[in-house]
């Protein structure tokens, strides 16, 4: 199974049993995050990368995957991509420089994919 797959079906799976809890707070947070990432004043493209270089810069790597895939969907280009990771490793410093690795290794899998 290649690493996209992998990663869109444990979070699919994981957010299920979450929601089997039924928790109220779990369930407004989730809510308010997908309202967020909406169409609004600014273009989902635009708050896809936002969050993609927030991601990098607090070191979530599960929230760069997700965002990585959601840029893809809105149709970032590489050079996109890399002016966001750009941003995030200026705003983030060093310490960003490894979610950058996996940043750059999980966008290629996009790339292989895309290819078959």
């Amino acid at each position: 199974m290649d690493k996209i797959t992998e990663f869109d079906e444990y979070r699919s799976r994981m957010n299920e049993r979450i929601f089997e809890s039924d928790n109220l707070v779990i369930k407004r947070f989730f809510n308010l995050d997908t309202n967020a990432y909406a169409e609004g004043s600014l273009a989902v493209k635009t708050k896809e990368m936002i969050g993609l270089a927030c991601s990098m810069v607090l070191r979530c790597d599960d929230c760069i995957k997700y965002h990585i895939g959601k840029c893809k969907e809105e149709g970032l280009t590489q050079n996109e991509f890399y002016e966001v990771f750009s941003l995030a490793l200026l705003i983030g410093g060093s310490i960003v420089i490894p979610h950058l690795r996996r940043a750059v290794e999980y966008m290629e899998e996009f790339e292989k994919t895309e290819e078959k």
